[in-house]
């Protein structure tokens, strides 16, 4: 079964393709009853699964919208003439610890803490306030009454309670809540910070990648995370396709790794575009912490925390795409950095790619599949159909997409799944699709 994650109408035709409108981060909370997406223009919506419905089948854990505010503004850095986007870079939950749900919001330079909560009540009967809030002359006040509570309409209050500046001078790629649920990091091109949840004033530099002489700069951070579990670990990706295993318990700034993780290039297979290609543009823990999920241009690659050598395997996303590397170069796409996801039980890994496919890789029984979100794959009777894409001057089937005619504007860069259930979201440029319960019956 599929839900979407609004009324049709609503969301589909009402996301114009208006820069602003584009998604660029998608998160699910811990329990994965609340999904968060941030765009271009500074906006987070948070959408609510609803509870399941014995009279509506179809809608069973369907997501609706819950709250939308404004994250980010845009700003503009007047000491270095630049313009800061209000683009939101990622969003990260923190675990629920009581009614109100918390969230981190980052654009390229300020990071935010949300918190998000619930109103059904309203006070009425002040002593010293009248009926529109304002404030009574004492003199008219001749007796005392006990306030009481009354029910009202629910109200979902999103505020502002901790604002994290000033900290990186390049943009923020990525954040990442620690397991002590006391700190966080943050990283940009060439730093990584680590910070107090409760202080906004100072932060602590964990890893410094910058070379006394910018000339002498081979190599950018790309992204970060901690482990899932040991509050010391964290790991960080390079442009040079590299890992780095760090433990803060070695030395208070990490500059030196515990673990690089690398895989020897192929001289007979080195071309102009290896470095850009070889790149890594996400990695991920697996929930467990034993094993981490990187995705680079072409590949999607799961390491062993236990073998830095080489990875543990090597899932091919869209190899079609060799023979096209000096135009996606042209056109810029090469740079594309697409994210990845595991599934809540570290078997299934997912990934995305152009005219609007995602590829799901079962690492037991060595499956794949690529799929495409659209309009008609999200009806909720729809079954989703496997695509196949044919290589340039390779023989066609029925139904298979020549890889000259795929739309690289339509890309799928940034993915999430749900913590324990086999449901995912999909950001297809401005548009969100939510899947659920349709892809075993894909990947067996």
């Amino acid at each position: 079964m599929c839900a979407l994650t609004d009324d049709p109408e609503d969301l589909i035709t009402r996301k114009t393709n208006a820069a602003s409108d584009i998604i660029s981060t998608v998160e699910f909370n811990h329990t994965g009853e609340l999904l968060a997406t941030g765009d271009k223009g500074g906006r987070v919506v948070i959408f609510q699964r609803e509870p399941e419905s014995k009279t509506e089948p179809f809608s069973q854990g369907e997501y609706n919208v819950y709250s939308t505010f404004q994250s980010h503004e845009p700003e503009f850095d007047y000491l270095k003439s630049l313009e800061i986007e209000e683009k939101i870079n990622k969003i990260r939950w923190l675990p629920q610890q009581n009614a109100a749900h918390f969230l981190l919001s980052t654009n390229d330079k300020t990071i935010k803490l949300w918190k998000v909560s619930e109103r059904d009540k309203r006070p009425e009967g002040y002593n010293l306030k009248d009926e529109e809030g304002r404030i009574k002359d004492i003199s008219t006040v001749t007796s005392l009454q006990v306030p009481v509570l009354k029910p009202m309409d629910l109200m979902v209050e999103v505020t502002p309670r901790r604002v994290f500046a000033n900290a990186h001078t390049y943009h923020i790629n990525s954040i990442s809540v620690n397991s002590d649920y006391e700190t966080y990091m943050s990283a940009d091109d060439l730093r990584i910070n680590l910070w107090n949840l409760d202080i906004t004033d100072r932060s602590f530099n964990i890893v410094d990648i910058k070379p006394a002489n910018m000339e002498d700069l081979t190599e950018v951070i790309t992204a970060a995370e901690f482990h899932p579990h040991h509050c010391n670990l964290f790991v960080y990706s390079s442009s040079k396709g590299t890992l780095r295993l760090c433990d803060m318990r070695e030395a208070a700034l990490c500059d030196k790794h515990s673990k690089l993780f690398e895989e020897p290039e192929d001289p007979s297979a080195r071309s102009f575009f290896s470095e850009i290609i070889s790149s890594v543009s996400d990695v991920k823990f697996s929930h467990s912490g034993r094993y981490l999920l990187t995705r680079d241009y072409l590949t999607a690659k799961v390491w062993d925390l236990n073998m830095e050598s080489k990875p543990l395997e090597t899932y091919q996303v869209h190899d079609y795409l060799r023979s096209k590397l000096c135009s996606l170069y042209e056109n810029d796409c090469i740079f594309d950095k697409f994210e990845c996801a595991w599934n809540g039980a570290d078997s299934v890994i997912m990934t995305g790619a152009y005219n609007n496919f995602f590829r799901m890789f079962d690492r037991n029984t060595k499956r794949d599949v690529t799929l495409e979100a659209s309009r008609e794959s999200s009806k909720p009777r729809a079954v989703l159909k496997p695509r196949r894409v044919c290589a340039a001057g390779g023989k066609r089937r029925k139904d298979d997409i020549s890889v000259d005619s795929l739309d690289f504007t339509k890309k799928i860069l940034h993915t999430a799944w749900h913590p324990t259930e086999n449901i995912i979201a999909i950001a297809a440029t401005n548009n969100l699709y939510i899947f659920q319960d349709k892809l075993n019956s894909e990947m067996h």
